[in-house]
């Protein structure tokens, strides 16, 4: 008998608060990766931290894995992702910078597309992120790719839109926005443009 999109909802919502990552990787790798979405959405959102950090790496996973068989389902992913961070959509968008980064962490191909919006939730001439708990999740989705593709972040200027950061009045995002920082001098071609303080 097939189990419905809702017990598989709360199949999905157990193992994310209750397995380690490594545990909860294999058992999502045998389901088809849109099947998972609607489950990793209400998971990157929750107040477990545990289950919303499981459901931000299996999101990054599915995802990537969504885009290699049809990569403009992927875009859609991303498009929602956008969405759920705009005034507009009525809601906050917790965890969300942080999903958003760890898809572009692990498949190439999204991260060259949607890199430049990434960054751009940091520019107040952008999609500025006001909420300090979403520039924490901001800062962390910049600090996850520049592990894997500093060059898109240098490419979009992501140090030009640091500074506010290594200011801010909340501490973590401080320390977030100077590793960032951190990373992207180690990674940064000899000769780069930096720009003034």
């Amino acid at each position: 008998m097939a189990v419905s999109q809702r017990g598989i909802k709360q199949k999905i919502l157990a193992l994310l608060s209750q397995a380690e990552l490594e545990e909860v990787l294999a058992a999502l790798a045998g389901y088809p990766p849109e099947k998972l979405l609607n489950s990793l959405f209400s998971g990157i959102c929750s107040a477990s931290e545990k289950t919303k950090w499981n459901a931000v790496y299996a999101m990054g996973a599915t995802v990537a894995r969504l885009a290699d068989q049809d990569l403009e389902a992927a875009r859609i992913v991303m498009r929602r992702f956008m969405w759920s961070l705009n005034d507009e959509s009525g809601g906050i968008g917790w965890g969300t910078p942080e999903a958003m980064a760890e898809c572009l962490a692990c498949h190439g191909g999204l991260a060259q597309e949607y890199t430049k919006i990434l960054v751009s939730f940091m520019r107040e001439d952008g999609f500025y992120l006001e909420l300090s708990a979403l520039q924490r999740g901001l800062m962390w989705g910049i600090s996850r790719l520049a592990q894997v593709n500093p060059e898109l972040l240098l490419v979009w200027q992501a140090p030009r839109y640091l500074k506010p950061y290594l200011k801010s009045e909340d501490q973590v995002v401080r320390a977030l926005a100077a590793r960032v920082l951190a990373q992207l001098l180690e990674s940064a071609p000899t000769g780069f443009c930096w720009p003034s303080a």
